[in-house]
């Protein structure tokens, strides 16, 4: 079956990238306010690939974990899925998914010529959660893995790429963009129990039950705020940061959808984990804004 351009890029659910691009740009925009204080310089060459980079490494997991959860059957039934309603076949997600990873390691050799060989590290790690990220999120480690993959990794290695070593005070981004990073995952996992429950995998929000795990996604989308707003005030982040709480309201909206889930029906978190990577995109852009402001004040 002959597929268009527009196909294939869906095969990658490309709505789900600020997942990976945000704190990825985030940290670079950080970074560029670090070099303003301390008049430091900044590769923007190496901030801008580590962007394509992650996002490269992100699709090819997506298309890998698609293919995994096709086989176990857990999208069964889900229409609209490529693998499920046939427009696509497992070895066309394969031979993709080996492009995207391939071009992402390519991408991060190239910016190890610029800053040195030790960003190997960040990349090794990066790189093996894309390709096991699928077996361990059937083991209750989904959104662990997360957080490494798309938080604290990401997060170090785009500290190596713009100024050629980990800087590790730009872990203070860590905890309020992996929260949110997270919680795609978790309401995902939220809305899925029963369904994974009956293909035999195991998820944490199965472990907690949906009544905790409602509660841990509302957490997931609101504490993120708090942190901010400490991070500021221990004079970790730039005042100029409080423009964040311009997402205040989406991420309101988001928790309530969540929380009222149980007495209206799972069907109600249908694409919520899209309404999250929204969230996701407007937070860490915020983020990102008051960052650059901060950086050419």
């Amino acid at each position: 079956m002959k597929h268009s351009v527009k196909d294939w890029i869906l095969t990658t659910r490309p709505w789900s990238f600020p997942a990976s691009a945000m704190p990825v740009l985030a940290t670079f925009a950080y970074m560029t306010w670090v070099c303003s204080l301390y008049g430091m310089s900044i590769d923007w060459v190496g901030g801008v690939l580590a962007i394509v980079g992650i996002v490269f490494f992100h699709a090819s997991g997506n298309m890998l974990s698609d293919v995994r959860d096709y086989k176990k059957g857990v999208d069964k039934g889900l229409s609209h899925m490529p693998l499920v309603n046939g427009s696509f076949t497992t070895k066309e997600y394969m031979r993709l998914s080996l492009t995207l990873f391939v071009l992402g390691c390519a991408i991060g050799f190239y910016i190890m010529s610029r800053c040195g060989w030790p960003l190997l590290y960040a990349a090794f790690y990066g790189a093996f959660f894309t390709l096991t990220y699928a077996t361990f999120k059937y083991f209750a480690l989904g959104d662990v893995v997360i957080f490494l993959s798309y938080a604290v990794i990401p997060i170090l290695g785009t500290t190596y790429a713009t100024i050629s070593e980990y800087y590790y005070p730009a872990l203070v981004l860590a905890l309020p963009i992996g929260l949110i990073t997270v919680a795609i995952l978790h309401v995902n996992n939220t809305r899925d129990i029963e369904s994974d429950r009956a293909a035999g995998i195991r998820t944490f929000a199965m472990i907690i039950g949906l009544k905790a795990s409602v509660q841990l996604y509302a957490f997931e989308v609101l504490f993120p705020f708090v942190a901010v707003i400490a991070t500021i005030m221990c004079g970790w982040l730039p005042w100029y940061s409080v423009i964040v709480l311009f997402a205040l309201p989406k991420a309101w909206k988001c928790a309530r959808v969540v929380l009222d889930s149980p007495k209206k029906g799972m069907e109600t978190l249908v694409m919520h984990d899209a309404a999250t990577s929204q969230l996701q995109l407007m937070f860490s852009l915020l983020l990102a804004v008051s960052l650059f402001v901060g950086a050419a004040i």
